[in-house]
């Protein structure tokens, strides 16, 4: 009988935050849904940029680097793409625990919206129930479905924690992104070693500075 209820509760958040995650006003506000991406058009878009800086685009290496382009950029982009009810796929289930969930050290990859280089690093999140939780394995996911787009880090921070914060419910969230930016290491300051960290927090976890700085120390870092 305790199963049924389990079952049945989990099912109901699960079409609860479907019905939610598929209205046009979430979509809009994440980002989703975008149309397909135009492989074509990128393709000719790198031709002109190959024969802009001088190249030859006809050399054996760079022959088939335009497509190859295209489809990283199908890769690197598929955030925009993304399903989120799909994603997340009924995996919230109803438990009786308030103390704080914590995955640490996500690995992510984005491209910096000012010039399309790479950034990369680790994501941290906590949250704290009520009343459910999320499969474990969603909370990458949902990093990578923001990650893979045109980004600030302090707005993939700000996403990651919105739409945790929309989707649970919980009593708080945090989000902790330590970042290595192209962009300052390639090219304009060249600093090597120049990392960014940025934060977010809601509910609770904004309300209590001693649970915020607990749970940094779970994370591993200093407040």
């Amino acid at each position: 009988m305790q199963a049924q209820k389990f079952l049945s509760a989990s099912y109901q958040n699960g079409h609860q935050t479907q019905d939610k995650t598929h209205s046009q006003e979430f979509r809009q506000r994440y980002q989703l849904d975008f149309p397909p991406i135009d492989i074509e058009a990128i393709d000719v878009a790198v031709h002109q940029i190959l024969g802009a800086v001088g190249e030859n685009v006809q050399r054996e290496g760079l022959q088939r680097t335009p497509s190859r382009v295209a489809k990283a950029y199908e890769e690197l982009l598929a955030g925009y793409r993304t399903d989120p009810a799909q994603l997340i796929n009924g995996a919230l289930f109803n438990v009786d625990y308030d103390d704080p969930v914590i995955v640490r050290n996500i690995e992510f990859s984005s491209l910096c919206e000012h010039h399309m280089l790479p950034f990369f690093g680790h994501v941290h999140v906590a949250y704290i129930p009520n009343g459910r939780v999320v499969g474990l394995s969603k909370i990458p996911r949902i990093v990578d479905m923001f990650a893979r787009r045109l980004q600030l880090q302090e707005e993939l921070t700000r996403q990651i924690s919105d739409f945790l914060d929309e989707v649970l419910e919980p009593k708080g969230v945090m989000v902790v992104v330590d970042g290595v930016h192209m962009c300052s290491v390639m090219r304009g300051i060249k600093k090597q070693d120049a990392q960014m960290r940025t934060s977010a927090r809601r509910g609770i976890l904004r309300e209590n500075p001693q649970l915020e700085a607990a749970v940094f120390a779970l994370f591993g870092l200093d407040s």
